[in-house]
Formats: structure tokens, C-alpha cells, sequence
């Protein structure tokens, strides 16, 4: 099996194709951009058309797909316009997610409970379902889904039960879908990102204060997006005979790895 790593940007069919979901902002528009400065097509996808225009800036190697990742239908039709546009997925990067209800699990509404996982999990995995369809059919065969992760699939925040949960939830998809895949060369790595400075993270509050599990209100070290875009954009152009199973990107000195 030719990997994304085997082949060269270019026209035809030599050129590589990315998905990317949520590409109308934060970590999924840096990587979109990154990807697409590599010499990528890149296939954005997101709810909003104008944002994902605003991420292409007019790149030749840009298409863009709308696309909610929690409607199963929409999903489908989605990946067959993509299929038509591009013929092939080399690499497909489950990014799309929202943050959820913050509060403990006595305090967070059902609803909102069962939306954080449609998005961060359901969505991730209709999408892979659709790309593995894809990657199975296509001539060379093959291909690799990257899967973002969070600090939190790791250690939790404060409050943080919904979106927490669904990313331990996404960890287990992602060994699945590296197992499954196998028969097929088909593989799945996760990246797990720390503070990369997006409009996420100000929502929590890091640079006034995050708050920590002693429950006193802390400022926390971030570090810039487009470091993101360069790590998956690694974790892509590997050969085929060489996979990243699990990378953690976090901001130096951030208190993840220690007790403050």
C-alpha cells in the first residue's frame, strides 16, 4: 500500500487529499492551512460555509465541503461529494468537537450531556466510518485517520465530565480503528493537545486564571496553534511502514505533567 507519506503534491493523480473537520476554526483551520501550504488538496469541513472560505483564503488546494459531523445523513452525502471531488482520502483528521456543559455530573443537562457526545464521538466516528469505506475501495488501498484527542483523555479539568468522558471515549476508538484497519493499511493515531492558544482554550479561562483541582484559579502557559498544524503534518507524511499511535503536544509548563 502507497501511504500519504509515499506521495508527492502535485497535479493528478500524484496529489495527497486531507479531510479535516471543524477546518472553519482554531486547531482545524492551523492544520488545514499547514496542510495546504505542504502542497496538499485539503478538503475542509465544518458547519459554516464563510468560516471555511475565511481558513482557505483562496487556495487552489482547498475544497470545501459543509457538513455537520453529528448527522449520519449528512455525514454520508457529505464523504460521496468528497469521494467525487477528490477520488481518494490519504489522510482524514477527526478534529471537529465542542467543549460541552462545564459543571459537575449532578449539574449537567442531559441534553447537553448526549450533544457533547454526538459531536466529539459520534461525529468522529460516522466520519471514520465513512473514509475507512472510502480507503478500503480506492487504488493504492489504504490510508490513515488521525483522531485529536485532548489533555483531558489523559487527566480531566475541573468540571469537565462530558468532555472528558467523550475523549477517553475517542482513545478507544482510535486503538479500534489502528486494529481494524490493519487488513486493510489502514491505520489510526491520536494527537492529544495541551493549551495550543485557541478560542477554546481563552473559554477556559487560562489566561485570567484556569481553574485547578485544589479549586484555586491559576494563569496557564499556552503555546501557538500552528505548532499543531507541523505535528499532525509530521504524523501524515510518515511512510506507510511507520504510524504515530499516540502524540501529547502540550504547552511547556503547563501543570499536566506535575503538581503544579
Amino acid at each position: 500500500m502507497d501511504g500519504a507519506g509515499d506521495r508527492h503534491g502535485g497535479p493528478g493523480v500524484e496529489e495527497k487529499v486531507l479531510v479535516v473537520t471543524g477546518a472553519g476554526s482554531g486547531i482545524g483551520r492551523a492544520v488545514a492551512r499547514a496542510f495546504l501550504a505542504a502542497g496538499w488538496v485539503v478538503v475542509l469541513a465544518g458547519r459554516r460555509r464563510a468560516a471555511l472560505e475565511e481558513t482557505a483564503e483562496g487556495a487552489a488546494g482547498a475544497r470545501i465541503v459543509p457538513v455537520d459531523v453529528a448527522d449520519a445523513e449528512g455525514v454520508a452525502s457529505a464523504f460521496r461529494e468528497i469521494e467525487g471531488l477528490t477520488g481518494r482520502i490519504d489522510v482524514l483528521f477527526n478534529n471537529a468537537g465542542t467543549f460541552g456543559p462545564r459543571g459537575g455530573a449532578d449539574e449537567i443537562d442531559p441534553d447537553e450531556w448526549q450533544r457533547t457526545l454526538q459531536v466529539n464521538l459520534t461525529g468522529t466516528f460516522l466520519c471514520s466510518a465513512q473514509a475507512v469505506r472510502i480507503m478500503k475501495r480506492q487504488q493504492p488501498r489504504g490510508g490513515r485517520i488521525i483522531n485529536n484527542g485532548s489533555i483531558s483523555a489523559h487527566a480531566p479539568r475541573p468540571l469537565s465530565a462530558a468532555y472528558t468522558a467523550s475523549k477517553h471515549a475517542v482513545t478507544g476508538l482510535t486503538r479500534s480503528l489502528d486494529l481494524d484497519g490493519r487488513p486493510y493499511g489502514i491505520t489510526c493515531g491520536q494527537i492529544d493537545i495541551g493549551n495550543a492558544a485557541t478560542e477554546l482554550l481563552a473559554g477556559l479561562g487560562t489566561d485570567g486564571g484556569a481553574l485547578q483541582a485544589d479549586g484555586t484559579l491559576r494563569p496557564e502557559p499556552s503555546f501557538p496553534v500552528e505548532e499543531v498544524g507541523r505535528a499532525v503534518l509530521m504524523m501524515a507524511e510518515l511512510p506507510a511502514s511507520a504510524t504515530v499511535n499516540s502524540l501529547v503536544l502540550t504547552a511547556s509548563g503547563m501543570p499536566f505533567a506535575g503538581r503544579g
